[in-house]
């Protein structure tokens, strides 16, 4: 089997136009979240969202302005976890690189502007004489959910298997559990692994909102709005964003002397096959511990763990649940914190951002907390490092969890790496 090391993060999100201000956003304890833009707050005037930090499109070159949000997100996030890892375009081994995305719902501002263009040239008068099924014809290749993993594998001259997984929450860390695999068993050296999703738009925050698990504003600070395991806590907001992950056997990285972010030490997967939205405990404790027995680790010996933390009554008891499951008697002395709390819920993307904070709190020991955690749920019992961070905190090891809707659960282990 092959060592598997993290070489490269790149980040765009609410809380930052890069990896760095993304993990110092995370550390402020202070969330991104904000009342909806007018074209969706008109229909939906109590919906809040995460947007993100920066504009994808400014960032990149002009050829890119067409493409969707979401692909957009992707490369901006790519751009920098490969320029992070000091790898050029086409490389000597490109057929030994390969590309793993997740996403949850490609190319939803896509479906969204043709669904409008449609309705609005059928029904305004002044656009009689105009036909309403002439749409751009790149549609299609804009709006499909591999256009991110197909763009970078183009732009990068990576000859790798180009997968893309949509497995709802879990989506990113689905794909960063697959190219793990992928090289660890030989299948591949290297890999880059993004997860990115844009859905804020009219026509899927719709459908969120009648899914009945969005946060409902604060009146005070509409910021405090998402409350994972909190007593007070109503839902989750959504946010958009992307990040990126490259991977590398160690051989490779070794060969030409990377800096090493972090040892991706395991994959843990399970299905709960119950139920479309409702957590099961058993398969979550599944995940975690297939993570721990695969790295060769106690409970003890991890430090730190990003929960999945939604901030829906069921969702954060059966995760605090099955942590304690897990961990036993190590789980009082376990920092736990949702940063959902402060960047949202990116849906596909919320794995693999996750993920990169807990590879970004290993390298520096500070913690981000769990913001607004004032009163806590009391079937809530963790150490949910509440409102505030904690730094000069030793960490030899990371977990982090995405369970997603539809019942695949993920869990994800990293610890320091010694050469």
């Amino acid at each position: 089997m092959n060592k598997v090391l993290i070489t490269g993060l790149g980040a765009i999100s609410p809380l930052g136009a890069d990896s760095r201000s993304t993990f110092a956003g995370a550390l402020s304890g202070r969330s991104a979240i904000c009342a909806a833009p007018a074209e969706i707050g008109k229909w939906l005037p109590q919906v809040l969202v995460a947007p993100a930090a920066a504009e994808p499109e400014p960032l990149l070159d002009r050829k890119y302005a067409g493409i969707d949000r979401a692909t957009q997100f992707a490369l901006v996030a790519t751009r920098e976890a490969m320029s992070a890892a000091g790898i050029a375009a086409a490389p000597e081994d490109s057929r030994r690189f390969g590309v793993f995305a997740g996403i949850g719902f490609g190319g939803a501002h896509s479906i969204d502007a043709l669904y409008s263009r449609f309705y609005q040239t059928l029904l305004d008068p002044a656009l009689a004489h105009k036909n309403p099924t002439i749409m751009h014809p790149l549609t299609v290749p804009r709006m499909m959910s591999n256009a991110a993993a197909a763009l970078v594998s183009m732009g990068y001259g990576l000859h790798g298997p180009s997968n893309t997984y949509s497995v709802a929450c879990a989506s990113s860390a689905v794909a960063i559990g697959e190219a793990f695999r992928a090289i660890r068993h030989g299948y591949l050296d290297a890999a880059i692994v993004l997860g990115t999703e844009a859905m804020l738009t009219p026509g899927t925050m719709i459908a969120w909102n009648a899914l009945r698990v969005m946060a409902k504003p604060d009146p005070l600070d509409p910021a405090s709005s998402c409350r994972p395991f909190s007593r007070s806590r109503t839902g989750f907001v959504l946010g958009e964003g992307a990040a990126a992950l490259v991977l590398e056997s160690e051989a490779r990285a070794s060969r030409r002397q990377a800096k090493v972010v972090a040892e991706l030490s395991a994959y843990g997967c399970s299905s709960d096959a119950e139920h479309l939205t409702a957590p099961s405990v058993a398969e979550q404790v599944n995940a975690m511990q297939q993570a721990l027995d695969m790295a060769g680790l106690s409970p003890a010996q991890v430090q730190y763990l990003n929960a999945h933390g939604t901030a829906t009554d069921a969702g954060d008891v059966v995760e605090t649940q099955s942590i304690r499951k897990v961990f036993g008697d190590a789980a009082d002395r376990l920092m736990v914190s949702s940063t959902k709390s402060m960047h949202g819920h990116l849906i596909g993307a919320s794995g693999i951002l996750e993920f990169m904070i807990s590879l970004m709190a290993l390298q520096s020991g500070s913690v981000p907390p769990t913001a607004y955690l004032d009163d806590p749920d009391p079937r809530c019992d963790l150490d949910f490092v509440p409102r505030v961070a904690r730094h000069a905190c030793p960490i030899d090891a990371v977990m982090s969890n995405s369970f997603a809707f539809g019942g695949s659960n993920v869990s994800l282990l990293a610890r320091r790496y010694a050469a």
